[in-house]
């Protein structure tokens, strides 16, 4: 059984989706997300790398409905996010990763544009997301796993997945 500790932090991560805070995660949080993303680093909607943005929120939308939108409304209800979370992510983590990784890989490729994010950047994207600015300095901090100030693609599609299916 899974323990309602585990429900209740999932249940915490809810709120990071829900970018409109209306109760519910749908497709236009996703393209928010991309909006505000594209806003912070100055890329237009139209550029490649806008369209490919836009691209990925849509892709991670449709991975998250099969997931976890159980009536099909197009609405996922934190009830629906922690069941979808707990029954079909908990176990398999890589299943969120690929999910989000084409969102990812397009925010990215917004944030650093030379293959690497600087930490202050990746903080930059997560604030943009509407993480808290001392959250989102301490978690891109925490990647930088060599300390060099920079941090690859490939350190964050697994972090991102971590957060979102394992509550430690």
């Amino acid at each position: 059984m899974v323990s309602s500790e585990y429900e209740r932090r999932i249940a915490a991560r809810f709120a990071t989706f829900d970018q409109d805070g209306n109760g519910y995660i749908d497709r236009e949080d996703f393209s928010g997300a991309a909006k505000a993303l594209l806003a912070e680093f100055g890329t237009t909607p139209r550029s490649d790398k806008g369209q490919a943005l836009y691209g990925g929120a849509e892709a991670f939308w449709q991975g998250m409905a099969g997931i976890a939108d159980r009536d099909g409304d197009q609405r996922i209800t934190r009830e629906e996010f922690v069941n979808g979370a707990v029954k079909r992510l908990r176990d398999n983590p890589d299943r969120f990763a690929e999910i989000a990784r084409p969102f990812l890989h397009a925010a990215f490729a917004v944030a650093a544009p030379d293959g690497e994010a600087a930490v202050e950047d990746l903080a930059r994207v997560l604030r943009a997301l509407g993480v808290p600015e001392d959250v989102a300095r301490a978690a891109a901090a925490s990647l930088d796993g060599d300390g060099d100030g920079k941090v690859s693609e490939a350190e964050i599609i697994p972090a991102f997945a971590r957060y979102f299916t394992v509550p430690q």
